[in-house]
């Protein structure tokens, strides 16, 4: 399986996760102000203080992001584009946030598709200090109680990253049990996830959200993404048993590469290791509880 070298050594635990309860739900971003505080009230408004959300359209302005990129340096496997800020309103195709915690203060991490005002279809790494919601649009978002992404110091990847950390379970209600994930480098996508769901009796579990980032792509249908540094988000997933009665992943994702490359997709299990991190919840599904 493909690797990249990362500049520090590598953590033991190759799954940072923590058990938690959440919810679905659905709510409308508010226009005119911040994507990540609009993203915020969302989630206030539903009794959470973070956790994930999908969206199928929509549209920002002013907004700014970044695109992946090789590392000027050294420092990084891999860094991050100049900032990018099209005039006018971009249209979403689609986008996948975790929203939690970075020096104490709410924070998000982003990626997605879209269209700029002047027709070019771009992807990548949304900024928060910069991005604003232009029309109201609704999302689809899985909240949590008892875990929260927290950004903190990577030595591997020499990134501050999110990922999972316990937090007091306050009186939200919830629905569901759920793991709050995330997966460390240069390990199968798919394959970590049904590893991680045979260890934890989960038979049956539904993926919400999903940021992060693969070494290129293969797909089920052929096709390969070869520049190995990505800007990825998750459309759907799910984890259940194959016709072998085994477990098996199913990843249908976009993605944009360094050279400026768009592709989405389901991804071929076992040959899609991850490059820097994968941020993800996933609910378990069939447990009293649970939604089904």
């Amino acid at each position: 399986m493909r690797s990249i070298a990362q500049p520090g050594p590598p953590a033991t635990e190759r799954i940072q996760w923590v058990e938690a309860r959440g919810r679905a739900f659905s709510f409308t971003l508010e226009a005119g102000i911040p994507l990540l505080e609009a993203a915020r009230r969302g989630f206030a408004a539903n009794g959470f203080g973070g956790g994930v959300l999908s969206a199928r359209g929509g549209a920002l302005g002013p907004f700014a992001y970044v695109m992946p990129a090789l590392s000027k340096d050294g420092a990084n496997a891999a860094f991050y584009s100049d900032t990018f800020r099209p005039d006018g309103v971009t249209r979403l195709k689609l986008a996948a946030m975790t929203l939690g915690q970075r020096d104490g203060t709410p924070f998000f991490h982003c990626h997605g598709l879209w269209t700029e005002q002047d027709g070019r279809v771009n992807g990548g790494h949304m900024l928060p200090e910069e991005t604003f919601v232009a029309e109201p649009f609704e999302v689809n978002a899985f909240g949590l109680d008892g875990a929260v992404f927290t950004a903190e110091p990577d030595s591997e990847t020499n990134f501050k990253l999110f990922g999972p950390v316990p937090s007091p379970l306050t009186d939200a209600k919830t629905t569901s049990r759920a793991f709050a994930l995330r997966l460390r480098p240069n390990q199968d996508f798919a394959c970590s996830l049904e590893i991680f769901c045979r260890r934890h009796g989960v038979i049956h579990a539904r993926l919400h959200g999903g940021v992060g980032s693969t070494i290129g792509a293969c797909f089920t249908d052929g096709h390969t993404v070869v520049p190995f540094a990505t800007e990825l988000a998750i459309r759907s997933g799910s984890v259940a048993p194959g016709p072998d009665g085994t477990l098996h992943a199913d990843l249908d994702i976009a993605l944009v590469d360094y050279l400026g490359g768009i592709a989405e997709g389901k991804l071929i299990r076992g040959d899609n290791p991850v490059l820097m991190t994968m941020e993800l919840v996933l609910e378990v599904l069939g447990e009293e509880g649970a939604s089904s």
